[in-house]
């Protein structure tokens, strides 16, 4: 018995093609997981985020069964196009690798919805490769941190001329209180401790903290 069901009449499913459907959404998890897996792996910041790593699964999983359902027809495609449109997505995407992420996740569960199973499974792998290179690369490559000095006003200009001397440098804040003054640097060093032993043998500087920068600060 073979039952079928017209969706606004211009779409037929029926249970001929169940097989496709389900092999369809097994290689969605399976290649969400990856990509969420790979997301897990590669992420070099402070707060990683299990919800995110989820959100690529199931926009893989739910990307799937749409693209399967709107593939043949030019109606429903049409209205899910009107029905996306009207939708906003307001939470904030801290990270902009992360888009990249988002972005791949979509993709995949396209090209699956649409039976393209062995370009969804090459971009998986050339970009899961790429993407580790470049990650590793960037990690290997850039040593920032964000230097914290907490000093007297006399100790200002001294710490000022040896982060000066510094390549790559910026002052990103300054507070001014009747305890002192509070600097914060962006610097980028390959020798951190020499840097902090140099700052703490200033006279007048109290405390000097470097910490691991991976982005900009709010």
């Amino acid at each position: 018995m073979n039952m079928n069901f017209d969706i606004f009449g211009s779409q037929t499913i029926g249970f001929s093609e169940l097989p496709t459907i389900i092999f369809s959404m097994l290689l969605a998890a399976l290649f969400g997981f990856a990509i969420s897996w790979i997301y897990r792996r590669n992420y070099r910041g402070v707060m990683y985020s299990g919800n995110f790593a989820f959100t690529l699964i199931m926009m893989t999983l739910v990307t799937t069964p749409v693209v399967l359902c709107i593939q043949n027809s030019l109606a429903l495609s049409m209205g899910m196009v009107g029905a996306l449109s009207i939708v906003r997505f307001r939470t904030a995407v801290k990270e902009p690798l992360d888009s990249a992420y988002v972005f791949w996740a979509l993709t995949t569960g396209i090209l699956l919805g649409a039976g393209q199973f062995l370009l969804a499974a090459m971009a998986l792998l050339l970009i899961a490769i790429l993407l580790t290179a470049l990650v590793n690369i960037q990690s290997k490559g850039i040593n920032s941190y964000l230097l914290v000095v907490r000093m007297a006003e006399e100790a200002e200009r001294p710490v000022a001329q040896v982060v000066g001397g510094i390549r790559v440098q910026k002052l990103k804040s300054k507070s001014v209180s009747s305890a002192g003054v509070e600097a914060t640097y962006e610097v980028r060093v390959d020798k951190p401790d020499a840097l902090l032993n140099r700052i703490q043998s200033i006279q007048g500087v109290r405390d000097a903290t470097l910490v691991a920068y991976m982005g900009e600060t709010a």
